[in-house]
């Protein structure tokens, strides 16, 4: 070769080879007749051979043109899948495991999982759910939504909200104290509580004032079973709005200074993770749109329906 070999010209060799006119490439390359003319010139200084005979009737490969044909298409193609290459570099894929409550996985993340998955296909998230906090420094996850603050480490936080808690019983359990003579306080009410490892939690700090060495009712440890156990009528619960709103619970207080932060965390090292920032993305949005939902009751009076 003669000259530096701009490897772009190879374009104008096979647009002119396919078309047989300068003008017909300059269509395709959609570029100006003269500047076409001009890479040709250029190509065939850098390899030092002519690659077409001109004619009256348009441009027609010589012998070495037609030699180098193939290899010219394999530029093309090499040229084509270095593209895709990068294309694919730009995909969200791979699995992101995020750190979460049970009580926000089952009712709030996963039904949001299908819109996210539509956007990105190639993308898998594995859920850890539990109260127990995951330790994103040990990887234990790469993002958590938590309701504790971290308060050192390597990591970058966002205040996503407020899950907001009220008092709440089944109607069954509200109507039968609406009869009793002292149900405008809570000296009578049976209570559903957590279990002694989790009296550390606000919720469990303020039922014990309510109770004043009064024991549970009932116990455990997890929000579902405390669920359950308000909804059968067993008792008074802590519970989050949203969730006891989709019960049909009644909220008898609210606002009582057991509200929590929801916090979103994320490990510094994997900010700009594209995965990691998609689903991070996907969180942000879902709690902006379910802020008020999880922050604030629908009173229904504890005397509707009273018989």
């Amino acid at each position: 070769m003669n000259a530096f070999l701009l490897w772009d010209d190879v374009r104008i060799f096979l647009a002119i080879a396919r078309g047989s006119t300068l003008s017909g490439a300059a269509i395709t390359l959609e570029m100006g007749v003269a500047t076409v003319s001009r890479r040709l010139d250029r190509l065939e200084t850098a390899l030092g051979v002519p690659l077409f005979s001109r004619h009256q009737s348009g441009y027609r490969l010589t012998d070495d043109g037609e030699a180098l044909l193939e290899q010219a298409e394999a530029l093309e193609h090499a040229g084509h899948a270095f593209g895709e290459a990068a294309q694919q570099q730009g995909r969200v894929a791979g699995c992101v495991r995020l750190a979460t409550a049970e009580n926000l996985a089952n009712p709030l993340i996963v039904p949001s999982l299908p819109k996210l998955f539509a956007a990105h296909p190639d993308l898998r998230v594995e859920i850890v759910s539990g109260v127990q906090t995951v330790n994103l420094h040990r990887r234990d996850a790469d993002l958590a939504v938590r309701m504790v603050k971290p308060e050192a480490g390597n990591v970058t936080i966002k205040h996503l909200g407020t899950l907001g808690f009220g008092l709440y019983g089944a109607r069954s359990y509200i109507d039968a104290r609406i009869a009793e003579s002292d149900a405008t306080t809570f000296d009578g009410d049976a209570f559903i509580g957590w279990t002694e490892s989790y009296s550390h939690l606000p919720a469990a700090k303020w039922i014990a004032r309510m109770l004043r060495g009064r024991p549970c009712r009932v116990e455990a440890n997890t929000l579902s079973v405390q669920m359950a156990a308000a909804t059968a009528g067993l008792g008074l619960a802590v519970l989050p709005h949203f969730l006891a709103q989709q019960a049909k619970l009644i909220c008898l207080l609210s606002e009582f200074g057991v509200d929590q932060p929801i916090w979103l965390v994320i490990h510094s090292d994997l900010v700009h993770s594209r995965r990691v920032r998609a689903v991070a993305d996907h969180l942000i949005k879902l709690f902006e749109d379910k802020r008020s939902e999880l922050n604030s009751p629908q009173i229904d009076s504890p005397k509707k329906n009273q018989k």
